[in-house]
């Protein structure tokens, strides 16, 4: 299968991208380095798949460039682009509405005249809204200009699978971590404090609660969605564990050995509550199962950062 992965320099991008060869298929990655966080970090997730047969790096802006001919040829898009984060979506809205929302619109434009035959979405969690705790039918109520954004191209997707009978599959993300993390992430931070020695920013009363995915985890159900998620239907990847942040920072200090010191401030908007991913659909239709709790997960992360030095 050759596969197109946008986003490939990213977090979940490049793990995507790992996973794919390593199961031999042929994969091109696409990603245009934003300045959301440091290209140096982008590049030294790539680093490892440079190289390697079977993949092709390609750097282009999917807001401008010429999309058909990146796309001919591709039998299915993993669609991992896209302007992330929560609190810088209300400082630059028409970067999150373009990245998010009218790169999509072009990406279905290019793949439907390609006749690429699979097409997944990666969408957020943050679609719910500040609790984010049912099944794929719940009611979506983003409580961020980012949640808005992807849920608005979730139904431009839909629009099209009803309308031309476009093969999107929708993966709807529950906070993801492991190793490659984005800087700007709680968990990279938190680490980063604590190995440094510095003071852990809390934001709110710090027992706001996560259904973690670790990123092995959430690739495994990515590639299973590929080969089998029914297009025009919407899946929930999580975590098997909830937490709250607070539970993350003691876990966080078992794992690197030190001495959180703690300093609330104010919650800021946008960010939800609780989540807790209803993986039920995706463990029936995908044999979707996540198998590294946070306890080990996190481990996994601090060892990482360590040894990136990132």
């Amino acid at each position: 299968m050759r596969v197109l992965v946008t986003g490939a320099a990213g977090f979940v991008g490049s793990h995507v991208c790992q996973a794919l060869v390593d199961a031999g298929e042929d994969v091109i990655g696409i990603d245009c380095f934003t300045e959301y966080y440091g290209r140096r970090v982008k590049e030294a997730n790539l680093a490892s798949l440079l190289g390697r047969r079977g993949f092709t790096f390609r750097e282009a802006d999917l807001r401008t460039a010429a999309l058909q001919p990146i796309v001919t040829g591709v039998d299915a898009v993993i669609n991992e682009a896209a302007m992330p984060g929560l609190v810088y979506s209300w400082q630059n809205f028409d970067a999150y509405a373009s990245c998010n929302l009218h790169t999509v619109h072009r990406l279905v434009e290019a793949c439907q005249g390609a006749g690429v035959a699979r097409f997944i979405q990666a969408s957020t969690s943050s679609v719910y809204g500040d609790d984010a705790v049912g099944a794929e039918d719940s009611p979506t109520r983003p409580v961020s200009p980012y949640g808005v954004t992807k849920l608005a191209a979730e139904n431009l997707l839909m629009a099209h699978a009803t309308s031309f009978g476009f093969p999107a599959i929708i993966l709807r993300y529950f906070s993801i971590y492991g190793p490659r993390q984005r800087p700007d992430m709680a968990y990279h931070r938190f680490i980063q404090a604590l190995n440094a020695g510095e003071e852990i920013i809390v934001y709110g009363d710090g027992g706001q609660s996560r259904s973690n995915t670790y990123v092995d985890d959430c690739v495994r159900g990515t590639i299973a969605a590929l080969h089998h998620g029914e297009p025009g239907e919407t899946y929930n990847l999580g975590g098997g564990e909830v937490i709250t942040l607070l539970q993350a920072i003691d876990l966080i200090a078992e794992a690197t050995g030190g001495q959180p010191r703690l300093r609330f401030e104010a919650a800021r908007p946008g960010d939800q509550r609780h989540t807790c991913a209803n993986v039920a659909k995706a463990r029936q239709q995908l044999g979707y199962q996540p198998e590294i709790l946070p306890r080990e997960g996190l481990r996994r992360q601090a060892d990482w950062q360590k040894q990136a030095a990132i």
